[in-house]
């Protein structure tokens, strides 16, 4: 490598090579991504311990020194701080975690430190992965590194903005109703939510059990392919974990796309998608056609219901994980309680921000007596119909395309006071969660204001190597995946 530039434009595969080949060191490649952290100004980190990345850096370095090898081996990784890490605060964007240091890492971070990335520190989100905006953490919003006037999209905002930036070539997020997919297409990176149970959630601080997935957010599907490859695998201490052989998710990169069926849902494609957005796929899905591709209309008939049966479910789950925080044990505790139950009220009350609280208490209201049958078991049954709208669509088509959300990132506080506003945003992003599907977002081109545009791709479970290569074939054609950000950082 011939300078600091190269390395962050480099792909993943460019630096395990050159630090195979000796031309670069793990402890180069995390200091310099270190100095681009402390220069840059986007609020992406929550906790950065240069110590600790460079400790992991020089044993790295000993594992090279030594004839190891591995595609992963010295390369940096950022950590959404919703993945608990021994050393490193882990809060979930919360006051009620703001100083909890995990004593053991999730299995992602553990699997990782095993295949030898280094960790360069936990990335900002929505509290609790609570947001589509990345304004709902207590440590501030992270901002868009192709405007920064604007949101990167949440609630991994802050892996996305630092993959966009140069601020780490890797970075994991999680995907409960799109946040993986929406920041990466609003921050014009590459991101995939794989099948629900393929990654662990051991060690990921719990939003909603049913539907929170781990995910891999790069510039390329290339470099997705890779960190889930690391990522994925049965974990014995997950009960929601899928028994499913490890895989390497770049053995069909370069597969022809002649003959593939894309499915483009009609509901995608209505009057609330924006113009702007409209034309990159529009443009996108020409270029897959090109390359071989044939294009279906299907239907998704139940996509509209998916918005509220999510936001029925997701919170009900929230109401039951989060009611472990009770300042008793483990997190935010208020000063001098005048008794248990005022301790319980002031530790919730000063702990959670208001986005929690609103689905804490949607949550709890939907699960309470008389109201459990109306609202929770109904949307359940929505949700079952949302699965057999796929199970249609897949009997025609071999994936489904379409946009991750009907607009490019809105200006920060433009919808701050409106939070039906931020929660419609998910319209296309919420059935394949409902689902379990795998999801992933590919840029694609530049809308209103330049700001990016994001293609999602959907497939049918366990198929995320097809999604990949679909997104790898396009890179090859295209070159929205290397365009950066304007910001010197």
């Amino acid at each position: 490598m011939s300078g600091p530039s190269d390395l962050g434009a480099a792909s993943v595969a460019d630096l395990s090579a050159a630090l195979a080949q000796g031309k670069t060191s793990a402890l180069e490649l995390a200091q310099h991504f270190l100095d681009r952290i402390a220069a840059s100004g986007l609020n992406a980190f929550i906790d950065v311990q240069p110590e600790l990345t460079l400790a992991q850096a020089r044993a790295a370095d000993q594992r090279l020194a030594r004839g190891e090898r591995g595609p992963l081996l010295g390369v940096p990784v950022a950590h959404k701080d919703i993945f608990v890490t021994r050393g490193w605060r882990s809060t979930a964007g919360s006051n009620m975690l703001a100083d909890y240091v995990s004593p053991f890492d999730a299995t992602v971070v553990e699997r990782l430190a095993r295949a030898g990335a280094v960790c360069l520190g936990k990335t900002n989100c929505d509290e609790f992965a609570m947001g589509g905006a990345n304004e709902n953490s207590y440590f501030g919003a992270t901002r868009n590194p192709w405007d920064p006037a604007a949101i990167p999209g949440g609630s991994s905002g802050g892996s996305a903005a630092a993959v966009a930036a140069g601020l780490a070539p890797l970075a994991t997020g999680t995907d409960t109703g799109g946040s993986v997919r929406q920041p990466a297409a609003m921050c014009g990176i590459t991101g995939i939510k794989p099948t629900y149970g393929r990654v662990s959630r051991w060690g990921m601080i719990a939003y909603a059990s049913s539907l929170d997935q781990g995910g891999a957010m790069a510039r390329s599907a290339s470099d997705c392919a890779t960190l889930l490859t690391a990522m994925a695998g049965f974990d014995s201490r997950d009960a929601t974990s899928a028994n499913q052989p490890d895989e390497d998710f770049s053995r069909s990169l370069g597969a022809s796309l002649q003959g593939l069926r894309i499915g483009l849902p009609k509901e995608f494609f209505g009057a609330g998608l924006h113009a702007d957005v409209r034309a990159a796929i529009d443009a996108a899905l020409e270029v897959l056609r090109a390359l071989g591709a044939t294009l279906v209309e299907v239907s998704l008939p139940q996509t509209e219901l998916a918005i509220p049966a999510y936001y029925v479910i997701a919170p009900a789950e929230a109401s039951s994980n989060l009611s472990r925080f009770d300042g008793v044990r483990y997190g935010h505790r208020a000063d001098n309680p005048a008794d248990l139950a005022d301790l319980y009220r002031r530790s919730r009350a000063e702990g959670f921000g208001a986005e929690v609280k609103r689905r804490i208490l949607i949550g709890t209201y939907v699960l309470s007596r008389g109201y459990y049958d109306a609202y929770y078991v109904q949307a359940q049954r929505l949700r079952r119909l949302i699965a057999d709208d796929f199970r249609a669509a897949f009997s025609q088509v071999d994936l489904i395309a379409g946009p991750v959300a009907p607009t490019v990132a809105w200006d920060i506080g433009a919808q701050t006071h409106d939070p039906v506003a931020n929660y419609l945003a998910d319209i296309y992003t919420l059935p394949a969660s409902l689902a379990g599907l795998p999801g992933m977002s590919v840029p694609v081109g530049l809308g209103a204001r330049g700001r990016p545009v994001g293609l999602q791709l959907i497939g049918q479970a366990f198929d995320e190597a097809r999604l990949l290569n679909v997104g790898h074939q396009f890179q090859q054609a295209t070159d929205w995946h290397l365009r950066r950000p304007g910001l010197s950082q």
